[in-house]
């Protein structure tokens, strides 16, 4: 975990509209009877975590996994780790088939709820369903759990009894799906609120700082992402307390898809490799073997390819209603001019107040579109953004200003829901 991404799940959750709806832990619903049979019969089972930076930490993902592994010693339980620092499901519905199903889960978790805390219901639905449905078109047999991560003034939010905005948009997914789900803030807002928690705050280093702790529980360093042996210890707990009411839920056989809950979901969302556009003369395949970039994100981007030369082009045409590219944002990062169709040129900078290292990014050109054919040209920008000035938003400064000076583009992936058309 990069602590610069801390801010970034802060930001998102920092926008949210309280939810009127009953406070329960769990939803057991239709319950994760097909993982659970397997595990039972002590057979191969493979769990799947999809999430931000709170899942990619040494947290709730391996305490669970372990927790599995114990529960059920006959079993062969084994992780699917598909968690991205400082991402939503609007990535996450992309990336799904990639990163997820093509590892044939049997329980799939989905935590977005603090980097999703920003984004507009409408977008949450598109994003959530479109998960559930490719998974389950492609996997049938194959378990879904939601659970609701807290972060920012989502503790606010449930000690006032209510949902936050993201929580209350995902449960609209579960509740037709019959998915269960897990509130894992739902104890941290009650610990909070009867004194026995520090919500935040540094772990203590003196004798006096450990005395005023006393016996409370310390969440976090920053309100974001949990202590192992603090937030992430009451997450596990939750998830445990849970698992008992959902063994008891459903019946073992294929989810079936009902009608959508909303019709415009992303579920054709999917990855087109980089190099099905048409690329300028200038763009360079990366090698694993020698560029440490493409060997660091290989995993998430098997292409990884890089322009930085002013007036480099990549243009495609595709029919559908989305399109966008799943890149990298860093240090020596330029800007892009994006021309969708015959609308006027936007420019979108590759480059922002964290890029002091590299990270996955997105760049989106265009979401719900007419369903038709549209015209995608990109050109790197001849000049680069004021990296100073973007730095100091967040009181950083270039440390090695060699390190920022270029206008590169790295790019892996074009993020289609629609097919490119020749």
């Amino acid at each position: 975990m990069k602590t610069s991404l801390l801010g970034l799940s802060l930001s998102f959750c920092l926008i949210g509209i309280a939810a009127d709806v009953p406070l329960v832990e769990c939803s057991p619903r239709g319950g994760l009877p097909n993982c659970l049979a397997k595990l039972e019969r002590g057979e191969v089972v493979r769990i799947a975590y999809l999430g931000g930076s709170i899942t990619a930490q040494d947290g709730w993902r391996p305490k669970t996994l372990k927790w599995f592994q114990e529960q059920y010693p006959k079993a062969q339980v084994s992780e699917i780790n598909a968690a991205i620092g400082g991402t939503g499901s609007d990535l996450g519905v992309f990336r799904l088939r990639q990163d997820v199903l093509a590892h044939q889960p049997d329980l799939l978790f989905v935590e977005f709820a603090v980097n999703d805390g920003g984004a507009p219901p409408e977008q949450i639905y598109r994003c959530l369903e479109g998960i559930v449905r490719q998974t389950w078109r492609d996997r049938p047999l194959a378990d879904i759990c939601y659970v609701y991560t807290i972060a920012g003034n989502m503790l606010d939010t449930l000690k006032e009894g209510k949902l936050p905005r993201s929580y209350a948009a995902m449960e609209k997914i579960a509740e037709h799906y019959g998915i269960s789900s897990i509130n894992l803030g739902l104890e941290v807002a009650r610990l909070e609120k009867s004194g026995k928690l520090v919500f935040k705050g540094d772990q203590p280093k003196t004798e006096e700082q450990k005395a005023a702790l006393g016996d409370k529980i310390l969440f976090s360093p920053d309100a974001v992402h949990p202590f192992s042996d603090g937030g992430h210890q009451l997450y596990l707990e939750a998830i445990v307390r849970g698992m008992g009411a959902i063994r008891a839920a459903g019946q073992a056989g294929p989810h079936g898809l009902k009608a959508p809950f909303i019709a415009d979901n992303w579920e054709q969302a999917k990855l087109v490799p980089f190099s099905r556009a048409r690329l300028s003369g200038g763009w360079q395949k990366l090698d694993p073997a020698s560029n440490q970039l493409a060997r660091s994100f290989g995993k998430r981007l098997p292409e990884l390819w890089k322009a930085n030369q002013p007036g480099e082009t990549l243009e495609f045409k595709f029919r559908g209603t989305s399109a966008g590219i799943y890149d990298l944002v860093g240090p020596d990062c330029g800007q892009v001019i994006v021309t969708l169709d015959d609308k006027a040129p936007v420019i979108k900078p590759r480059f922002d107040a964290y890029c002091t290292y590299h990270r996955l990014a997105t760049m989106m050109i265009g979401s719900n579109l007419s369903n038709a054919v549209h015209t995608v040209r990109l050109e790197l920008h001849p000049d680069q953004p004021d990296k100073a000035k973007i730095l100091s938003q967040r009181s950083e400064k270039m440390d090695n200003p060699k390190r920022f000076d270029d206008r590169a583009w790295y790019a892996g992936a074009l993020m289609l829901i629609g097919d490119l058309a020749e």
